[in-house]
């Protein structure tokens, strides 16, 4: 799907599927900053350029952790600016240049959809359980039924994908599509989406299909065998 590149305010209450806003891993991590910060920190939002990096920075809910120098920062603003995603926010009386996201403007979200993408932006990867745990602070889901239903409307306008499973691990994971995190090469790869109703049913059905051809050809060769104790030697001739 070819990128969707948002300038100015966009409205997208009546597109299905948003596709991939190819951000990069600075752009990612300063917009996700600028989201968590409003929801968590509202007296110190909007954030100056310090503050930003010290969030970008942080060793906490960060994965994975970097090291961002304020011209990086700066950099991933005006790309970000002229994508419409951020503006300057203070006037011109401010001692220190204040910034704030458009998020809400260009991908109208309601706020459990913008704490899941918030967190999958700054910590990559999650299961819905670690989802439900780590949203706490921006959104309080009450069970894992509301972060499924949540990641459903999310993966049915493709800003969410949802991944294989890791060896030994109950839960699928899930992962955004606005861009490529930190030390990854290209935005997760999706699998096909499941209706938001059926998330996690169908993604079991081949490894149940080919278990259940296995049980029954190992009870076809305990009947074989049954039959072979019964009369191991009537059929030899003398």
């Amino acid at each position: 799907m070819t990128p969707v590149l948002l300038a100015g305010r966009v409205d997208c209450r009546n597109r299905m599927a948003i596709g991939n806003i190819d951000l990069t891993p600075p752009e990612l991590r300063v917009l996700g900053c600028l989201l968590e910060k409003q929801r968590t920190t509202p007296d110190a939002y909007p954030l100056s350029l310090n503050a930003l990096r010290l969030a970008c920075s942080q060793s906490t809910n960060r994965d994975p952790v970097v090291d961002y120098d304020e011209t990086l920062i700066r950099d991933a603003l005006h790309r970000l600016e002229r994508r419409g995603l951020t503006r300057l926010a203070s006037g011109a009386g401010s001692r220190a240049a204040k910034f704030r996201h458009l998020l809400a403007d260009a991908l109208p979200l309601d706020d459990a959809e913008q704490a899941i993408l918030c967190v999958l932006m700054l910590r990559g990867p999650q299961t819905p359980g670690e989802l439900k745990q780590r949203c706490e602070r921006m959104h309080a889901f009450a069970d894992l039924t509301d972060v499924q239903d949540a990641l459903g409307r999310l993966t049915g306008r493709e800003l969410v994908a949802r991944l294989q499973r890791r060896p030994g691990q109950k839960e699928e994971r899930y992962a955004q599509l606005l861009g490529a995190a930190e030390g990854q090469a290209e935005p997760a790869e999706r699998l096909e989406q499941a209706p938001s109703g059926e998330l996690g049913a169908s993604h079991g059905a081949p490894a149940l299909a080919a278990l259940e051809q296995r049980l029954e050809r190992l009870e076809r060769e305990v009947l074989e065998l049954r039959a072979q104790m019964r009369d191991p030697v009537g059929e030899q001739q003398p």
